[in-house]
């Protein structure tokens, strides 16, 4: 066996390409969208060694142009289920006792493959499957994703090599082992980084996987499974099992050597996980680790002082990339009254410039929303506020789903800061604005952290210190990742470790050390070189 103490490479953080018109990259990436655009894909299940071709099959579409298939997946029966936790529960011991440097190597390869030689394809894929535009899929499917393989990687050294203090006579260790059953990873739809960093976290500190990606998300985690496979993850490690909630979830949870769930969505799926696994406490090997990161009701607010076009810049990127299905997009705004009005006539100014069509068109700023669900509950929202005497729409209002899932980007100003766009979480293109008087700055504030469940991004915008420190400590619950002067989006791994609190989850932090030692069950070893011959202590002579 291969020996020493080793150092992994210094992880860093991949530089994003620009993909500006002219540009060699534009011109790859344009090839392999035209390429992907053109073929239909027949997606498996991900089981041990096998790939599993099912006879029903469900459909993954152009969310832009949703009558035009990308390709058909597997759907997981209860069988397949049992296979899948077979499979990970075989594969465990070989895996959990392969040295950590090798596993390591890996998933830098997997990183490594990610920003080379299927780059493009995979930010194609990425663009195509979820309409997200070339700059935030190449942010997202490309580096953010690599950035968590490099830094999880250098974090995984970082526990190996943390060992306890040893005093004359004694070795004290640390032996840090996986779970004792198999991990859970639920992903989303809106991040592929998401998508590939829940199931591989888990893995990295050698643990195996049942991966139940989004539904409408299939097509992209095919894509990263099959560069798992090609870096050499071993079979059984992650086990790719698509398929309904209500089918994959309870029979996952329902087996005794169920170890974790590593979850990102909605806050109601959550606590029904929570509460299912709860209910079967008595049945598992172990108490299972419960780690989720659930949405949020994300904030700006603006002092008096604020710089208004960096305010403006920020409001529609916070709100608008990626039609606000971001976890931490920008989606209600507390604006003071002195500033409202050149802050409101420059915001829509701008908003006139915001184009809204197919990702295949690099002009475009924003796309359609992901599925027809979505579409329908996000209207629902736009539709309330039509008919609330409390809410003006500013800007948008409008939305079309007869090619695509495209909802224009909404302003709605709320003269009451209680209606309920400005409190629950729409997940879509759909910004709220509250304008309050000046001297009620405390009122607001109040405001602000009790008008919603959730704590996961905010920013304030200040030019004046003492107000920012001011609003930095008053809304110090109020989110797991705070900005001054910034968007509330854009965490990158190794600079903001991401989550928040309250109903926005456990705020286990991915992208840091935090999240990787909640995979991790750790033994201590104490050896004792000189043991004691006589049980006797000095303080029981006579």
């Amino acid at each position: 066996m291969t020996q020493g103490f080793f150092k992994v490479p210094t992880p860093y953080n991949e530089p994003i390409k620009a993909y500006e018109a002219g540009s060699k990259d534009r011109e790859l990436l344009k090839e392999a969208l035209n390429e992907l655009y053109n073929k239909t894909v027949n997606i498996p299940l991900y089981i041990g060694n096998k790939q599993i071709h099912k006879e029903k099959k469900a459909v993954s579409v152009i969310p832009d142009e949703h009558k035009h298939v990308l390709g058909y997946y597997s759907e997981a029966s209860k069988e397949d289920i049992q296979d899948a936790i077979d499979a990970a529960m075989r594969a465990k011991e070989s895996w959990g006792n392969m040295p950590w440097q090798d596993r390591a190597a890996i998933f830098l390869k997997i990183a490594d493959l990610l920003t080379t030689k299927y780059r493009y394809m995979v930010n194609a894929a990425a663009m195509l499957d979820l309409s997200k535009n070339a700059y935030q899929s190449e942010i997202d499917v490309i580096c953010e994703l690599a950035d968590f393989f490099r830094f999880n990687v250098k974090y995984l050294e970082e526990i190996m090599q943390n060992q306890p203090a040893s005093p004359k006579g004694q070795w004290n260790r640390t032996d840090t082992r996986p779970l004792d059953g198999f991990v859970f990873a639920v992903t989303p739809f809106n991040f592929a980084s998401i998508a590939g960093n829940l199931p591989t976290s888990a893995a990295i500190m050698g643990n195996t996987v049942i991966w139940k990606p989004a539904s409408s998300a299939v097509y992209i985690a095919h894509f990263l499974m099959k560069i798992f496979l090609e870096a050499g993850l071993p079979a059984g490690v992650i086990n790719m099992v698509p398929g309904k909630g209500s089918v994959v979830g309870p029979l996952v949870m329902n087996n005794e050597n169920f170890s974790g769930v590593h979850f990102t969505g909605s806050t109601g799926v959550f606590q029904g996980m929570w509460g299912m696994i709860g209910q079967n406490i008595t049945k598992y090997k172990s108490y299972p680790r419960i780690v989720g990161e659930t949405g949020g009701k994300d904030f700006l607010f603006a002092h008096n002082s604020a710089q208004i076009a960096p305010l403006v810049a920020a409001t529609v990127r916070g709100a608008f990339e990626y039609q606000g299905q971001k976890c931490s997009a920008l989606s209600r705004e507390f604006i003071p009254k002195s500033i409202w009005p050149e802050f409101k006539e420059l915001l829509l100014k701008e908003m006139n410039t915001v184009k809204t069509g197919s990702t295949l068109d690099f002009t475009n700023f924003h796309n359609a929303v992901i599925d027809k669900w979505a579409f329908k509950s996000i209207t629902n929202y736009i539709d309330y506020a039509q008919e609330n005497e409390n809410i003006e729409i500013l800007h948008g209002g409008t939305y079309d789903d007869s090619k695509g899932y495209f909802i224009e980007p909404t302003i709605l100003l709320c003269k009451d800061p209680n209606v309920k766009t400005m409190q629950e979480e729409i997940f879509g293109p759909v910004l709220s604005i509250f304008v309050y008087d000046d001297e009620k700055l405390d009122e607001a504030l109040e405001i602000c952290d009790e008008g919603s469940e959730y704590a996961l991004t905010g920013a304030v915008f200040s030019q004046d210190r003492e107000m920012v420190i001011k609003i930095t400590e008053r809304l110090r619950g109020t989110a797991g990742n705070f900005y001054i002067n910034d968007k509330p989006t854009g965490a990158v791994v190794g600079q903001q470790p991401f989550g928040g609190a309250r109903a926005s989850g456990t705020n286990d932090k991915a992208g840091s050390v935090l999240n990787l030692l909640r995979w991790v069950s750790p033994r201590t070893i104490k050896e004792t070189f000189v043991p004691a011959e006589d049980y006797r202590y000095p303080f029981l002579e006579e």
